[in-house]
């Protein structure tokens, strides 16, 4: 396979991204995690084959999709499944109001960890349960912050209503893989208080040299039972407006409700967004290869300019994830003004905010590093000039 040139710059504000077009055209977007990389020629292929044929009615299933699922879960995270355990659906935020409200009833408790991925928090609203969260524990060490489990958080946190437990693996915003023992002692309070595990794994490609990823359903049969494995192309492959998620359902009163709930909402994938998902698992692991080395270029970029110019600053080291999660706290910021907020308006640089990642989010920002060095540096800078008037 030839080099790739992800330094390429594509101007995307024609293409109607809301990545770039949400804010001003001065704006220069880190926010939101889509890549600014074209995507894996053979699937652009595929596409392109697809879309000669001219004709898009109804879809059927893909088993072509399914088999390869099974096989590329075997052989990259010892997970044993069967095609029929394969649920997909338009995307991966309806799979978390799929699976809270198909676990329990009104009312029942779905227990998640803070900072987290803001869909977390509004699924089990959107879907009559109580939401129930347990803040991370996070330490300082000089310009890096390192983020572990809380047992004792969640003992607190959980309740005789508790039905599901909603896991990010690799987490979203903070960027850790879970060891196997985080993962062992997760599992093993999911088992002590009955909860269903709900495992969001959508980053678990996009991981560095260490720690390896380990799905939580291959510690053993009994957790694999208790697990929904939620998985997608969009954020490995850049697709997510092709609309694909995997849902991985090994329990077969858990597979029959989900797939109840499918059919009831309509929630099915277009052809589109099956034929991209089948050419991205298939043939896109070459592209993969080359795109992870670049990546981990750019963490280390951003880590190395905050730690030298910002040192007010401090961030995780990401695990994996093209994400960078940055503790602003000690900046004095104007009229109780968010970073975020001020980045944008002093800097003209956007990123998210923390604040809606839930508690122990407030004063952080989140920054996608996932474009060509060129944009990466020049969203440093800008993030700079911002700072130095606070400093």
């Amino acid at each position: 396979m030839n080099p790739i040139d992800f330094d390429a710059i594509i101007e995307r504000r024609a293409s109607g991204s809301a990545k770039w077009n949400w804010f001003d055209h001065d704006v220069l977007p880190m926010w939101v995690a889509d890549m600014d990389f074209r995507a894996p020629d053979a699937l652009i292929a595929a596409l392109h084959e697809r879309l000669d044929h001219g004709v898009f009615g109804y879809q059927m299933d893909e088993p072509a999709l399914r088999t390869t699922l099974v096989e590329r879960l075997a052989a990259r995270h010892a997970m044993q499944i069967t095609p029929e355990q394969i649920v997909l659906l338009p995307g991966l935020v309806m799979g978390l109001n799929c699976i809270s409200a198909i676990v329990g009833t009104s009312g029942d408790g779905v227990l998640t960890q803070t900072p987290i991925y803001p869909p977390f928090l509004s699924a089990p609203v959107n879907q009559g349960r109580t939401l129930q969260t347990a803040p991370l524990t996070v330490s300082h060490d000089g310009a890096s912050l390192t983020y572990t489990l809380d047992m004792d958080a969640l003992a607190a946190a959980v309740t005789p209503r508790t039905r599901l437990f909603l896991l990010c693996s690799p987490h979203n915003p903070i960027g850790r893989v879970w060891t196997r023992g985080e993962l062992e002692q997760i599992a093993d309070f999911c088992v002590r208080h009955d909860l269903i595990i709900a495992s969001d794994e959508i980053h678990c490609d996009l991981t560095y040299s260490a720690p390896q990823h380990i799905s939580i359903a291959s510690l053993s049969p009994e957790i694999a039972a208790r697990t929904i494995t939620m998985l997608a192309p969009s954020k490995t492959f850049n697709i997510p407006g092709l609309g694909l998620s995997v849902l991985i359902v090994q329990d077969a009163d858990l597979l029959k409700r989900m797939n109840e709930w499918r059919y009831g909402m309509g929630a099915l994938v277009n052809a589109l967004g099956l034929t991209a998902g089948l050419a991205a698992y298939r043939d896109g692991q070459p592209w993969l290869d080359q795109l992870m080395p670049y990546l981990q270029a750019n963490r280390d970029l951003v880590i190395e300019t905050i730690a030298r110019d910002m040192p007010l600053l401090s961030m995780t080291v990401p695990d994996a994830t093209y994400l960078a999660w940055i503790d602003c706290r000690a900046l004095t910021l104007p009229d109780a003004q968010t970073p975020a907020a001020w980045f944008l308006e002093q800097g003209r640089v956007a990123f998210n905010d923390g604040a809606t990642f839930g508690a122990g989010g407030a004063g952080f920002i989140r920054l996608n590093f996932a474009a060509p060095r060129a944009t990466v540096i020049e969203g440093l800078a800008r993030m700079k000039r911002a700072y130095d008037l606070l400093a």
